[in-house]
């Protein structure tokens, strides 16, 4: 689960977070502005033998964006979010981690930006299909776990738009002093892609060789599990928006599967708020592992019968411009019916 807001272009009176932020000080050129939401879920889903069922934080927020006016032209930023505030049992549970950390420039050459935020991917490929509430659509990069690894370490220059098209290019550098970094030396991977807008419809590919995304063979080497790639096409028509997606996991040794992902995404917002959906045919391309476990080590769960089709079906009623209720379903195709499951919740923005 992805556990963001809403943060959609047709959405109607729905906001992305941040975009009901107080500005707290605003003098001499700086700009500090706060923000945040709490966010109460219910879900109830099949682990594969059993269902099991919670009442449960959904990713409650608090941040803080700031910005400053070196000169005419270029402007220095910041954004710091910390979540995982455990909402549902805030007395009994402490936070161990936070969400986006970055620094950046940006003015007319573009935007650098250097800390901790999504994946380009993410952000360009995967999100148009599904970014809900509560349930998604798997991708290239869940599939094989790593959680938060991939948002941290990361530097991303991205141009400004020339004639409908935009570029980012980035790095994410793991030193030798990092717990995630298996090698006995630095380790910088690379990604990069290409957006092209006409008016109502876009489309953006995406590169990542996942360079950092490590585990231990058979024979004890540290190997890189693969490249990342995909290409998502967007089209809006008044409030309804449509996509589709390809995306590929490839793996750079006989032990890592090869997964491939074909998905439809659709979004219409109804006045009160949104009604999405989308389906998706995950293809696994062969025997091979299906995810790293905690040891780095390879775990052989996958092959051609892991072949499956994704469905996510969801809906939010805005109850206020700063408040709104949503419910979601998801069913994954998958054996004992494992991650099919329901959800309803809560948000309340500021």
């Amino acid at each position: 689960m992805k556990k963001t807001l809403l943060a959609t272009a047709i959405a109607g009176t729905m906001v992305a977070s941040g975009a009901q932020a107080a500005t707290v000080y605003n003098q001499d050129g700086t700009k500090l502005d706060i923000y945040g939401n709490i966010q109460i879920a219910y879900y109830s889903i099949d682990q594969g033998p059993d269902t099991t069922d919670e009442l449960t934080d959904n990713g409650t927020t608090f941040g803080f964006a700031a910005e400053h006016e070196i000169n005419p032209g270029l402007t220095g930023y910041l954004k710091l979010e910390l979540d995982d505030m455990k909402a549902d049992e805030m007395k009994t549970a402490g936070r161990d981690s936070g969400d986006q950390a970055y620094v950046g420039l940006k003015g007319n050459f573009g935007d650098v930006r250097v800390g901790s935020y999504d994946q380009l991917i993410d952000d360009w490929i995967q999100d148009p299909i599904t970014n809900n509430e509560g349930f998604d659509v798997s991708d290239s990069t869940s599939e094989i776990g790593y959680g938060g690894i991939r948002e941290t370490d990361k530097v991303t220059y991205t141009s400004p738009v020339f004639s409908g098209f935009q570029f980012a290019l980035g790095t994410q550098y793991k030193g030798d002093a990092e717990d995630e970094n298996l090698d006995d030396s630095g380790s910088a991977s690379a990604f990069g892609g290409l957006k092209y807008t006409a008016g109502a419809f876009s489309v953006a590919a995406v590169y990542d060789n996942l360079e950092n995304f490590q585990y231990i063979d058979a024979n004890g080497n540290v190997e890189s599990v693969g490249d990342q790639y995909g290409v998502t096409f967007q089209y809006t028509i008044d409030t309804l928006r449509l996509a589709a997606k390809y995306e590929r996991f490839e793996g750079d040794t006989d032990d890592i599967i090869d997964t491939d992902f074909y998905a439809l995404g659709a979004r219409y917002g109804y006045g009160m708020g949104d009604i999405y959906g989308a389906y998706q045919y995950v293809d696994v391309g062969g025997e091979g592992i299906s995810e790293i476990d905690a040891n780095n080590r390879p775990n052989d769960t996958g092959n051609d019968e892991d072949n499956r089709n994704e469905v996510i079906i969801g809906a939010t009623y805005n109850i206020s411009d700063a408040m709104y209720t949503w419910a979601e379903a998801a069913w994954r195709d998958q054996d004992g019916d494992a991650g099919d499951g329901v959800g309803v919740g809560v948000t309340y923005l500021f």
